[in-house]
């Protein structure tokens, strides 16, 4: 059993049956009354965001949740099979918890993947991934007091909004947690 001076960003909690990830925690100390800790805490299976504040020392249950390595191989149907970088072991993991990282996955790209008693509860994808356009309209200069973004398709069909200078076969590096165009990549 931990108490909440144990609570840091990424911890996962275990209330009510229930596992919750740490998304942001914050010690308060006020001048009147006792210490607290106040947390958000998202829903590991439904994704539901909530704010729960805790009595500063009190007893919590932490569950015990592995991160590994893996590298994303293919998909099978609605599944994804990943295998681990250490000891090449595969594992199939539902499209519900790759989420919307499936838009930023190319095959062999390394993502962590967060365990608990062998179920996969969730995707860690890096910052940002490098992707290559593969369809963009031409971009037509024009009157405008700011600089026009136009709409293209990634590699993996996923569809970002990117400047006019940007053309088809561009290298672009795109944020993994918004889908937003950071900036063209030269190699």
């Amino acid at each position: 059993m931990a108490t909440t001076n144990d609570i840091k960003n990424g911890t996962v909690l275990n209330l009510d049956g229930q596992l919750w990830n740490v998304i942001e925690f914050q010690h308060v100390k006020p001048g009147k009354g006792g210490a607290f800790v106040r947390t958000k805490i998202r829903n590991i299976l439904s994704g539901k965001v909530v704010d729960k504040t805790f009595n500063a020392g009190a007893k919590i249950d932490t569950a015990t949740v592995d991160r590994g390595d893996y590298q994303y191989l293919y998909q099978d149907g609605d599944d994804f099979v990943f295998m681990d970088t250490q000891d090449y072991d595969q594992i199939t993991v539902p499209g519900t918890v790759v989420g919307d990282a499936v838009n930023f996955m190319l095959e062999n790209q390394n993502v962590t993947i967060a365990l608990h008693e062998g179920t996969p509860l969730y995707l860690d994808m890096p910052p940002s991934v490098v992707l290559t356009i593969t369809y963009a309209e031409p971009g037509l200069q024009g009157d405008r007091s700011s600089a026009g973004t136009k709409p293209a398709t990634l590699e993996t069909g996923y569809e970002i909004q990117v400047p006019l200078f940007v053309e088809q076969g561009t290298r672009v590096k795109v944020d993994t947690r918004d889908g937003s165009y950071l900036g063209r990549v030269n190699d």
